[in-house]
Parts: structure tokens; sequence; C-alpha cells
């Protein structure tokens, strides 16, 4: 009896520090990957009697990296000036005038912000909406966001690898 409980006491012993070594090490290179969400850019609210956005005198400066900080408060939501959303694929929107031009285009499936530049882009976010999902693919000359809902599917294509980068909404 005596050897049994020792055999079990043994047992317990070695099963929880190879759990304790597991989760440590998990945890520990988990720590250094853990995905920070994009922060929102705060956008104008546009006037009431306007539907076109006022354009800036500055050109936007694109905005610094997150801080990784657990306490820091969500950045505040603000409606947004942005296109209007189609209901079917819409022909290339116009290109950037400003380098470092940020736009935000509002579709049914959420909201896709990009930093438009004079030959390039980059995403500074994508939202789903509630309900939605969303992936996104990157390349050099291009940026796809999917926003999807079951069979409902809306696409935001940025491309720029023939000219200044221009924005297409597709809905199927």
């Amino acid at each position: 009896m005596r050897r049994g409980l020792v055999h079990i006491l043994a047992w317990l012993l070695a099963t929880g520090a190879a759990v304790t070594l597991s989760w440590w090490g998990v945890h520990t290179v988990m720590a250094g990957t853990a995905y920070d969400p994009p922060r929102a850019l705060p956008i104008k609210a546009a006037d009431a009697t306007s539907q076109k956005p006022e354009p800036s005198a500055t050109p936007a400066r694109k905005p610094s990296p997150p801080q990784r900080t657990p306490s820091a408060p969500p950045a505040s939501r603000k409606p947004s000036p942005a296109p209007t959303k189609p209901s079917s694929p819409s022909p290339t929107a116009p290109a950037a005038s400003a380098p470092g031009e940020v736009k935000s285009y509002d579709t049914d499936g959420g909201r896709a912000v990009f930093d438009l530049g004079r030959t390039s882009a980059s995403l500074v976010s994508a939202t789903p909406g509630a309900g939605w999902s969303m992936q996104v693919w990157k390349t050099e000359s291009w940026i796809r966001v999917e926003f999807s809902s079951g069979a409902d599917r809306v696409s935001v294509f940025c491309t720029w690898h023939d000219g200044p980068p221009r924005v297409e909404i597709g809905t199927y």
C-alpha cells in the first residue's frame, strides 16, 4: 500500500512539473507575439448640410505605432465622412491627391482605412461590422480587405502597381 502511494505521489510531482514547464514555455513564446488591434484614427465628423468632407490644409501624418499598455483606454469611435456604400462593384476611386492622405472606406461589411501615398499605400485599420468577419491579403503592389457574412462578400481592393494608389469596392 505504501509503495503504491509513493508511486502516485512521484507521478503527480512529475506531471505537475512537466505541465508547469510546458505552460511557462508556451506563455513566454506567446507573450512576445500577442496581437494588438489597430488603433482607430480620429476622423472629423461631416457637417450635416454637406456630404463631402473638406480637404485638410496639411497632409495627414501616419500614426505612431501603438504602445503595449494593458491599461490603455480604447480609442473613441466617431462617425466618418467616408465615401458612400456601393451596392455593386464600383469604378476606380480617384487617386490620392497628396502624399500620406488617410482615407476611410465604409461598406456594408465594415470599414477599411488606407494611408494613400504617391506611389504606394498601406492599411491603417480594417474593422468588420457586426456579424461580419474579415480577411486581409497584402503584396508589394496591392492590399485586399474582404468582409464576409455567410454568402455575402464585400471586397475593398487598393492597387498601385501601374500608377498612384486607387481603391475599388466590390460586392458579390
